[in-house]
């Protein structure tokens, strides 16, 4: 088997040996073959008998600049959002600020009217009780205090007190 491959690769030449250099996994590094190609057609033939590998990829520098891009956009896309998100929590603050007085107006409206009931329920506990007077501050100021929530709630039901906590929301 030996003495087959030297006599085939003395009879190698031409076309034939840059057929049979292409084949894959032909020449090895520092095969008879080789050198003798080199001989044969110069060292610009050498390239021909080189493997064809494929790039690998985006070299260094590109997968660096888009990098950079990826994060200057990132960045772009940040500030943007940052300003957007500013303008909208300035007309929420806008609009909170308007409805305010609304707001205010109609939890004094709903303490004066729980107020008045209180009166009406303490008129009635208190009736049989000689020198009570009803609604009778208990501070001794003549300025208004706010009424406290033991005040407010005190004569209601638990349930009516859990309602008011939770904002009047029931959960099933």
């Amino acid at each position: 088997m030996t003495e087959s491959r030297s006599s085939t690769r003395d009879q190698l030449t031409g076309t034939s040996l840059a057929r049979h250099a292409l084949e894959p996994g032909s020449l090895r590094l520092n095969s008879p073959e080789r050198r003798q190609l080199c001989q044969v057609r110069g060292p610009a033939s050498m390239a021909a008998s080189k493997r064809n590998l494929p790039r690998r990829g985006l070299s260094g520098y590109s997968m660096f600049a888009i990098g950079i891009g990826a994060l200057l956009f990132g960045c772009w896309r940040m500030i943007k959002w940052n300003r957007q998100r500013r303008r909208l929590l300035i007309e929420d603050l806008e609009a909170r600020i308007a409805l305010m007085p609304l707001l205010l107006a109609e939890k004094d409206r709903r303490t004066l009217q729980m107020l008045r009931e209180n009166l009406e329920e303490e008129a009635i506990i208190m009736k049989d009780v000689p020198n009570w007077k009803v609604g009778e501050s208990v501070f001794n100021t003549t300025r208004w205090v706010p009424p406290l929530i033991g005040e407010l709630y005190g004569l209601r039901t638990s349930e009516e007190v859990v309602s008011v906590g939770r904002g009047h929301l029931w959960y099933t």
